[in-house]
């Protein structure tokens, strides 16, 4: 016997809300099924696959390694039946797609209107998250694509291209930096960075461009996102780097921050639609990151 896909998705359930009536609530079944389901799937499998205590539910080495494998399984067979529902119809029905927080409230906006008017069927369903989480979304099925910021190495993902997103300087006015032109190379130093918080593919990717050893220490300002960044740049307290989509909608626009585009070798990141390799929606991705294209 093989088990079931309802038996998947309650052991998933279960993985995710570590708890017997919360994971049947989230099933729509009552505990005592959802608890038969687990007890049977353990019976093919022929081992336990969580270890029952009072008030805390965990999963055994065998059931981490299930839910792993179901992931995918419940992945493609979500896919399979959301391609079935709109066979001929691209870009039409439900559509799950996540954005960086640096492309976002930038790219949506000027794109969203006319995407609507060319799939009027399309019913997306937008999360805002960073790329490690929007990535494995896209692996688990939770996501059906996601616009990221490349360079980002990532197994078992495909992307489609957006365009190309320069990374400018910002400093206050009145800094070193904040003259005419490009900032010559080996001007910036990391001691006069504000960035933003780990986990923004864009602070790596900035300084990974410079060859900057990021700022470390519990006094050095971590910004949660790039209008935050811009007021403490206004504030002269230091020097960061923006987005020239978001200097283009105008985040920059405000006293005190002088852009500045940086020497030689601007450095770039290159936008794009990512979906999971396999993936049903993967030609439905491909039309999206045609219609996300920038400029």
């Amino acid at each position: 016997m093989l088990p079931t896909l309802r038996q998947l998705q309650y052991l998933r359930l279960l993985a995710e809300h570590a708890s017997f009536s919360r994971a049947a609530e989230a099933a729509h079944v009552s505990q005592p099924a959802l608890s038969a389901g687990v007890q049977e799937l353990e019976r093919i499998l022929g081992a336990p696959v969580v270890e029952r205590t009072r008030g805390n539910v965990q999963l055994t080495a065998v059931g981490a390694e299930a839910v792993r494998r179901a992931e995918d399984v419940l992945a493609r067979t979500e896919d399979l039946v959301e391609a079935a529902r709109n066979a001929g119809k691209p870009l039409s029905g439900r559509f799950r797609l996540g954005v960086i927080p640096t492309v976002a409230p930038f790219l949506l906006p000027a794109r969203l209107p006319a995407l609507k008017e060319q799939y009027p069927s399309l019913r997306l369903f937008i999360r805002e998250d960073l790329t490690p989480r929007l990535v494995a979304a896209l692996k688990t099925g939770h996501l059906d694509a996601a616009v990221i910021a490349l360079p980002y190495s990532a197994t078992g993902i495909e992307h489609a291209r957006i365009g190309d997103d320069e990374i400018l300087a910002a400093a206050p006015v009145g800094h070193v930096l904040a003259g005419d032109g490009p900032i010559p190379p080996g001007s910036l130093k990391a001691e006069d960075l504000i960035l933003l918080e780990d986990g923004h593919c864009l602070r790596d990717q900035a300084l990974a461009a410079f060859d900057i050893e990021a700022p470390k220490g519990d006094d050095v300002f971590a910004a949660t996102s790039l209008h935050t960044l811009v007021q403490m740049v206004s504030s002269g307290l230091g020097v960061s780097f923006l987005p020239e989509m978001a200097v283009r909608a105008g985040l920059a626009d405000m006293p005190g921050v002088v852009v500045r585009p940086i020497a030689a070798k601007a450095p770039r990141r290159e936008i794009v639609v990512a979906w999971r390799a396999g993936s049903s929606r993967a030609a439905e991705a491909k039309l999206l990151a045609e219609a996300l294209r920038l400029d």
